[in-house]
């Protein structure tokens, strides 16, 4: 069976011995770039490679490009064959808590066409209150060969969001907090506010009380309360950096929404630029029916 959306904890402990089962733990703090890989080598998933943000999920940054430009597809390639991933592979991916990183790994190994790939629901969080196993220390896996073959539909461009603004049929989804969204507070861009016509669903709304996602049906009515009837192929995430934009991005998936793209520059990119017009306040209303 190939897993492209979500896995429990049980189906990741049942798919531990199978050599073509590839699990990644991409932990992270936006606050301390090391903290990740430090609870890695301390306690990780058996079996599990690490994968950095910064290092292996990310390009080189040229200050007007966002926090976390995608790497050239060729580089990512690259790190993927590093982590041991080939076609065959199915890949298993967690964080902390909440999906926001494994996310991204999840987004980006679909934008090489490569769908073989979940997030672990509940991450290591959930993982460690099931008192499931673990293991110290850096592992690896033998190298295998990964062909990058991108989606360049999966990507909206700077320029793909500046012709879509003020188009009724287009929704601009931003996953950041509410605070932020409208400008209230901006602790690490130029300036606060958001794309003019953007909605605001963050990213913690997917999640339940238990730290699970939703399920399918939940999150449909939530984000469909977000972007109103739009098809999902008109759908843009984006968020700080191109990290939680991705969650929003699985929860549409997982919801069977399928279709939405990602901005990667998002809001850093964004507001880089004075001339470029930001939006302060909540998201403007717009017709249920559009």
């Amino acid at each position: 069976m190939r897993y492209t959306t979500l896995v429990s904890t049980d189906t990741l402990q049942a798919l531990l011995t199978d050599p073509h089962v590839v699990v990644i733990d991409c932990r992270f703090d936006l606050a301390d770039p090391a903290a990740g890989e430090c609870l890695y080598i301390d306690q990780h998933v058996p079996g599990a490679v690490y994968a950095h943000l910064d290092r292996d999920l990310s390009g080189p940054k040229t200050g007007r490009n966002g926090r976390h430009p995608l790497p050239e597809p060729g580089a990512l390639g690259d790190t993927f064959s590093n982590l041991g991933i080939d076609r065959r592979s199915q890949v298993i991916a967690y964080d902390q808590d909440s999906g926001m990183f494994a996310s991204r790994l999840w987004w980006m190994l679909r934008w090489l066409e490569h769908d073989a790939v979940a997030v672990l629901d509940g991450g290591f969080s959930r993982w460690l209150t099931e008192h499931r196993p673990t293991r110290s220390g850096a592992e690896m896996r033998p190298r295998r060969a990964f062909v990058a073959q991108p989606r360049p539909e999966m990507i909206a461009s700077l320029t793909d969001v500046q012709a879509v603004l003020g188009l009724a049929g287009w929704r601009l989804l931003d996953a950041r907090a509410p605070e932020r969204f409208r400008g209230d507070v901006e602790p690490i861009d130029r300036v606060g506010g958001h794309i003019p016509g953007a909605v605001n669903h963050h990213f913690t709304r997917n999640l339940g009380d238990d730290g699970r996602f939703k399920s399918a049906e939940e999150l449909r009515d939530g984000l469909r309360e977000a972007v109103g009837a739009v098809s999902p192929r008109q759908i843009v995430s984006y968020c700080g950096s191109g990290v939680t934009a991705c969650q929003n991005l699985l929860a549409l998936e997982h919801a069977g929404m399928t279709g939405a793209r990602l901005y990667p520059g998002s809001w850093s990119e964004w507001s880089s630029d004075p001339g470029r017009p930001t939006e302060t306040g909540p998201a403007r209303p717009f017709h249920a029916g559009a």
